[in-house]
């Protein structure tokens, strides 16, 4: 009678790049009584390990501009390029692998207010002496521009169309203008009737590309249609925004970066309230912008600090900051989602890790199964309360931390005092209405 048995090599039973053979092991709960409790102290070392080594700052490009930031673009169709603007008109245009500025011009007289890349890597930049649009990477620092556009300004911002050869820049006269690069054509012009306020700031939708959002400095919220020529709808809210962005994987999703140190999250299908309210911030947020994957945001403000957020969470995950970093005027994530970028008054831009403690290189196998096991043992036990607490600590500095207080108080104040008014007379018969619904003043279509 014959036998056959099955066999196996020893390295069919090792780790990959490992010579230790795999120890069997029996997951029956009744062997492991005290599996919970050794579980939940290595969740908390490994918190504990994350906040020790978490060092986001990596460095800054070059250095800076002379005067501050106020615009910043990066290239879709490249990882390691973005371009600055700054007050006094210089464009710069950098690589992130050598950290080094690879070509540079002196493109406006001021301000420069917006800055994008084209889809053939060119560069359009616009400020309050027009429209212009530069090849940085085929022709030598401080060439002349290839065209430049001046009518219907000053301009206040652009953004460039996902896949067609197509512009749009916002004006102080209160309407958007659209260029089609392959046609030397006049520009389609789109306005809310009667509309005469500086839009401040307008964005493309990267999925419904011939839908294009605004703000303006009435406070409102207006979303355009291409294929109408015609505005669609308009929102004002209780304060002014500066910035909008659609979320890149969703299209009928937008945050829009409020002075009232709020960032507000409103799906396109309903205006009646907001869908979410990030608060934090002790001072106007600046700018914010969705990561490539949509599931996270980055955030820089007057505060002089940079925040992250999950996109269905009302607080920030991190708290970015140093010493010498002044005002945030622009924030930006890498087309990786590994890093972010920010530029702010002093003229620096810095470079981040979007996670603090990750480090980037090769692992082996066996510290990258640590890493997730650890990982997946925090989000397991992550609604402990020691845990939670060590996750969501930051240091801040004194300034904020007290200005946080303040305000804190300052709002409870307003709530006693909007809560005794609703008791004492005719509001108390009136349904409530949730902090989302309160923001939106008025609508119209």
């Amino acid at each position: 009678m014959k036998i056959k048995a099955l066999s196996r090599s020893i390295t069919a039973q090792q780790a990959p790049g490992s010579d230790v053979q795999r120890a069997p092991r029996n997951l029956a709960p009744e062997i492991h009584p005290f599996e919970r409790a050794r579980e939940y102290q290595r969740a908390l070392n490994s918190v504990k390990l994350e906040r020790m080594f978490a060092k986001p700052f990596l460095t800054q490009l070059g250095n800076g501009h002379v005067q501050g930031v106020f615009s910043m673009c990066k290239n879709s169709s490249s990882l390691s390029s973005m371009a600055s603007g700054a007050a006094d008109g210089i464009v710069k245009v950098w690589s992130l692998t050598s950290r080094e500025e690879s070509w540079h011009t002196s493109a406006h007289e001021n301000i420069v207010k917006g800055l994008t890349f084209t889809n053939d890597n060119k560069l359009l930049s616009c400020g309050t002496d027009g429209i212009k649009l530069w090849d940085p990477y085929n022709s030598p620092s401080s060439s002349a521009p290839l065209a430049s556009w001046q009518e219907g300004g000053p301009y206040t911002s652009l953004s460039f169309h996902r896949s067609a050869n197509v512009f749009a820049a916002s004006s102080g006269a209160g309407c958007i203008s659209v260029w089609d690069l392959e046609h030397s054509t006049a520009p389609q012009k789109i306005q809310w009737p009667n509309h005469t306020d500086t839009i401040t700031d307008v964005c493309f939708n990267k999925v419904e590309t011939s839908i294009i959002g605004s703000v303006a400095s009435d406070r409102s919220i207006i979303l355009f249609d291409l294929r109408t020529n015609m505005p669609v709808l308009k929102t004002v809210l209780k304060f002014a925004s500066n910035r909008i962005v659609f979320n890149p994987m969703e299209a009928m999703n937008m945050a829009v970066a409020s002075e009232d140190h709020n960032i507000y999250l409103f799906d396109a299908r309903n205006f009646s309230k907001a869908q979410n309210i990030q608060k934090g911030h002790v001072a106007a947020v600046m700018d914010v912008e969705f990561s490539p994957t949509g599931e996270e945001l980055v955030s820089g403000s007057y505060d002089r600090t940079i925040r992250i957020w999950r996109r269905d969470q009302g607080q920030s995950r991190d708290i970015y900051h140093t010493k010498r970093m002044q005002r945030v005027f622009r924030t930006m994530w890498t087309m990786d989602s590994k890093y972010l970028l920010s530029g702010s008054d002093d003229g620096n831009i810095r470079l981040w890790r979007a996670n603090a403690s990750e480090r980037s290189g090769v692992k082996s196998t066996r510290q990258r199964e640590a890493l997730e096991y650890n990982e997946a043992l925090t989000e397991r036990y992550g609604h402990m309360p020691e845990i939670r607490r060590i996750r969501r600590h930051r240091h801040v500095p004194k300034v904020i931390k007290k200005a946080g207080e303040i305000k804190r108080e300052e709002l409870g104040a307003i709530k006693r005092r909007d809560e005794n008014e609703r008791k004492h007379s005719a509001k108390k018969f009136e349904k409530r209405k949730g902090e989302r619904e309160k923001v939106i003043l008025a609508k119209e279509q």
